[in-house]
């Protein structure tokens, strides 16, 4: 059967946007979360956790077998997927009479579990999508040729979205995961709020929120508008949400991996419950075994060395709304990951949507960020933060 996007929705380059290229950022969090509660529970509580991350798990083929466990030994790969107009959405995002994958994030770990590259692919990317076979029924979608990235979920479900990734970037995944929007609130809540910065206050009618000038602890649906700002923050762009998005994950991360969290039973298992609740696994994903070797090797990564990049891009000859693969900077960064190397940044990464207000000392001697002049590993020109880069989001009263 050949796939007629008919139900495609176009998204302008300034259209409002889901808040999904931040949720996906949660289950990086999660996975470890979940994995290192699992590790801290026993009995009932676990058996519990792991039948909760194990129900409704997906093939990503018809043909897909679990991984051995020595393959999260060395270095792997896992897509995050959030599916707009999804079911379990309860509420949450825009009616559309198809499901889309709006945010599509590859997130590598280094095989010697030192580094770690998040790289978020546009929605509104437009490339070549290959044919590919939806795992649950068996329909095989034909190849097409120029068409948004957020369409793939409608061909083929999750299995479909790994499929053109892999057809992009030439990377081998095979973990994945599909959430819904409720788990940025949830996650927020069970740490007890995540602390963000804006440089002056902020009222934005629009998205709803509303926040005194410094640093302000979120949670609830505060944390899905401050996500959701866009028209006061920056330049009113999507890349300068983009970047109040990092900062938010970025904050959740470094609150989820603190003393407190960690050393709290009970905030460990709502974490461990809220994720499971929240998200689909693939089934190569659904195993508590899994879940702790790559915590495990996720809890090996300095935060400094976990670099969350944007997936470079250059306006579309044909739609100067929709985005294509930059062919200098896109080929540098999927040949980083493909070597199994580390992403280091610029200084000027961060971009026009935030501004540094301090980072946390790294113990290890190659930061992730270069602050003097580049060297061979430093992509200039790619726009992104490390988890431990922390940042007010810059707030324009003109807009």
């Amino acid at each position: 059967m050949v796939f007629k996007p008919t139900a495609v929705v176009r998204h302008g380059a300034r259209a409002t946007r889901s808040i999904w290229p931040a949720v996906a950022r949660a289950l990086l969090v999660g996975v470890a979360v979940l994995a290192i509660s699992s590790v801290s529970l026993t009995g009932f509580a676990l058996w519990r956790v792991a039948k909760r991350a194990g129900d409704g798990a997906v093939p990503l083929s018809p043909e897909e077998t679990v991984p051995p466990p020595t393959a999260i030994d060395g270095a792997f790969n896992v897509l995050l997927v959030g599916a707009d107009n999804a079911a379990g959405q309860h509420g949450f995002g825009k009616a559309r009479e198809a499901a889309l994958n709006d945010v599509n994030i590859l997130v590598h770990v280094s095989a010697d579990h030192t580094s770690g590259t998040v790289v978020s692919l546009p929605r509104d990317l437009v490339i070549a999508h290959p044919k590919c076979v939806d795992a649950k029924t068996g329909q095989t979608y034909s190849a097409m040729s120029a068409q948004q990235l957020n369409v793939a979920y409608s061909r083929g479900g999750l299995g479909c979205v790994v499929t053109t990734v892999e057809s992009l970037t030439g990377v081998d995944i095979p973990y994945a995961g599909l959430f819904t929007f409720e788990g940025t609130v949830k996650m927020a809540d069970a740490v007890g709020g995540v602390p963000v910065c804006v440089t002056t206050a902020v009222n934005d009618p629009k998205s709803g929120l509303r926040l005194p000038k410094g640093v302000s602890t979120i949670r609830g649906r505060t944390a899905l508008a401050y996500l959701r700002a866009r028209h006061r923050i920056g330049d009113g762009s999507d890349l300068a949400r983009i970047q109040s998005q990092q900062a938010y994950m970025s904050a959740l991360l470094r609150k989820m991996t603190s003393a407190g969290t960690l050393a709290d039973p009970a905030k460990l298992y709502s974490l461990a419950t809220t994720t499971a609740d929240t998200v689909t696994l693939s089934t190569s994903l659904a195993d508590v075994g899994t879940l702790v070797r790559m915590a495990v090797a996720l809890k090996s990564v300095d935060l400094d060395r976990m670099v969350f990049v944007q997936y470079p891009t250059v306006p579309d000859p044909a739609n100067p709304d929709k985005v294509v693969p930059d062919p200098v900077l896109a080929d540098r960064l999927v040949k980083r990951v493909q070597r199994d190397r580390p992403v280091v940044l610029d200084a000027d990464a961060l971009g026009v949507g935030a501004v540094q207000v301090g980072a946390r000392p790294s113990p290890r001697s190659s930061p992730s960020v270069t602050k003097a002049a580049p060297d061979k590993r430093t992509i200039s020109g790619l726009r992104g933060r490390t988890a431990a880069q922390q940042t007010c989001s810059v707030v324009n009263r003109s807009r």
